[in-house]
C-alpha cells in the first residue's frame, strides 16, 4: 500500500489543522493506521492510531484531548484533526499502516509509511 499524507501548513498557536492520509494500491480497511511525528533533532514519536474498522482509537498522552483520528474506508483515507495547536507541535507528521489487528504505538510495528507533511505552529 502507498500512503500520501497532506494537509500540513503554517498555523498560529491555538489554531487547527486536519491532516489526511490517502492510501492507494490496497484498501486501507485491511490495516490499522497510525500517525507519528518527528520534530527537528528529535526521534519520531507516536501521535494516534485507529483500528481497521475505526471502532478503537489510541492517543499519545501529550496530545490527548486535542486530537481526533478517524477514517473513511470508502474513501481509502485516514484523518487527523488537531486542535489547540502549540508551537511544540511543530513537526513532520507521518501516517503509517500496520497489517496486524491491534492498534500500536510502537513505530516498528508499522509496515508502510507515507512521506510526511510539515506542520508549523507559530507563537
Amino acid at each position: 500500500v502507498q500512503l500520501q499524507a497532506s494537509g500540513g501548513g503554517l498555523v498560529e498557536a491555538g489554531g487547527s489543522l486536519r491532516l489526511s492520509c490517502a492510501a492507494s494500491g490496497r484498501t486501507v480497511s485491511n490495516y490499522a493506521m497510525g500517525w507519528f511525528r518527528q520534530a527537528p533533532g528529535k526521534e519520531r514519536e507516536f501521535v494516534a492510531a485507529i483500528s481497521r474498522s475505526g471502532g478503537r482509537t489510541y492517543y499519545a498522552d501529550s496530545m490527548k484531548g486535542r486530537l481526533t483520528i478517524s477514517r473513511d474506508n470508502a474513501k481509502n483515507t485516514v484523518y487527523l484533526q488537531m486542535n489547540s495547536l502549540k508551537p511544540e507541535d511543530t513537526a513532520v507528521y507521518y501516517c503509517a499502516a500496520d497489517r496486524t489487528i491491534n492498534i500500536q504505538a510502537i513505530l516498528t510495528s508499522y509496515d508502510y509509511w507515507g512521506q510526511g507533511t510539515l506542520v508549523t505552529v507559530s507563537s
